[in-house]
């Protein structure tokens, strides 16, 4: 089996919130999305999706993930997508960073290998421990009281993991938090995340002010070290997320004790290739980490579906139905969230099949 063509989609993703918010004043109101198609020429199709979050977030956007897969579509044409160590080191040898950009072509690989073997991805990627997913709630932030509210509602749904977003004044992120903790009453994991939006004094202050709340604070502050500071200035169990961005970063924070879990973005990694790698270091040292990215659609929720099931319990700590939040879909056999969970796809790939006519015409083609 060989690639035979690799074709490109721009999708338009309209938040059904109509906005989602994060700290330092950051929003989006719809998403750019890039859609990733690689042919081979025994007629499978593999599928990949890369969606940063606007292009104030992480080091990534829309406009440049299209311009690195026009430069590295190329060298992969006529290449065995099934040999994805080997392609990765391809693209890192021709392109040097933007992991986030090489990622929907990795998870592509991975598509087209398991439905050339007929299996799932994840029995690819290391064999199943769920059929099916515990789900985190995201809150954008806002009025405390309609935290709290939205908190409630999304309760008795059956969602039973939130993240709150935070990063703006401390003191007022600081009744968001007991609105919302109190709201929600026992037994509700709760998740505080700044988004790397404070400095460290002002993180100190805010997790002082919340020392004796039922919660994790995740990412305060943009650097290691800042992270770090306050992480040994508070005893509230303490995630990273966007300053690991490599399997040496992880390592470095488990050894400094600087997290108690992690968030793992798989585009941020560059794909299933790399990530797999942090997840089995993960399940040796025994930290709980999220499956999940920065945003997307249809494939972007396949994509976490099936990496998620392919984790142990034990250190998954939460997965996001990202297709549940944006608009339009485009394939209807994506999955979806049943209350606060949702089921993992048992057919080959990544268990779906994107409808041409709703993504339309390509925005690029290579062959």
């Amino acid at each position: 089996m060989r690639i035979a063509r690799i074709r490109i989609w721009r999708v338009d993703l309209a938040l059904t919130e109509g906005r989602y918010g994060w700290g330092g004043g950051r929003y989006v109101d719809s998403l750019d999305s890039t859609v990733v198609a690689v042919d081979s020429d025994s007629g499978l199709v593999g599928w990949g999706e890369v969606c940063p979050m606007g292009s104030a977030y992480l080091p990534a956007f829309a406009a440049g993930a299209r311009a690195a897969i026009a430069e590295l579509a190329p060298l992969l044409i006529g290449e065995d997508p099934r040999q994805v160590g080997r392609l990765g080191r391809v693209m890192d040898k021709a392109l040097k960073g933007h992991d986030y950009a090489k990622a929907p072509l990795d998870v592509a690989f991975w598509d087209l290998s398991a439905r050339a073997a007929g299996l799932p991805v994840s029995v690819l990627l290391g064999g199943r421990f769920t059929e099916r997913l515990d789900l985190m709630r995201a809150l954008t932030i806002d009025a405390p009281e309609k935290m709290a509210a939205k908190a409630v509602a999304e309760r008795d749904k059956g969602f039973k993991i939130f993240q709150m977003k935070v990063g703006e004044e401390p003191a007022d992120d600081a009744e968001r938090v007991r609105a919302v903790r109190k709201a929600l009453g026992p037994g509700i994991r709760l998740v505080v995340d700044a988004n790397a939006s404070w400095r460290a004094d002002q993180a100190i202050r805010f997790c002082r002010m919340v020392g004796d709340q039922d919660v994790y604070v995740e990412q305060p502050c943009p650097s290691y070290e800042e992270c770090l500071k306050v992480r040994r200035s508070t005893s509230l169990p303490f995630m990273l997320d966007e300053c690991l961005l490599t399997i040496e970063d992880v390592l470095r924070a488990h050894e400094d004790g600087a997290m108690d879990a992690m968030g793992m973005k798989i585009s941020r990694m560059g794909g299933y290739t790399k990530s797999r790698l942090v997840r089995d270091l993960c399940a040796h040292l025994g930290i709980p980490f999220t499956s999940t990215e920065s945003w997307g659609g249809d494939i972007v929720t396949a994509t976490v579906n099936q990496f998620a099931a392919a984790t142990p319990a034990e250190v998954r700590f939460w997965s996001f139905n990202f297709n549940s939040y944006v608009t339009p879909g485009y394939a209807d056999d994506a999955p979806r969230a049943e209350g606060g969970e949702m089921p993992v796809s048992t057919r080959p790939g990544l268990g779906l099949e994107p409808d041409p006519d709703k993504l339309g015409e390509p925005l690029a083609e290579y062959a």
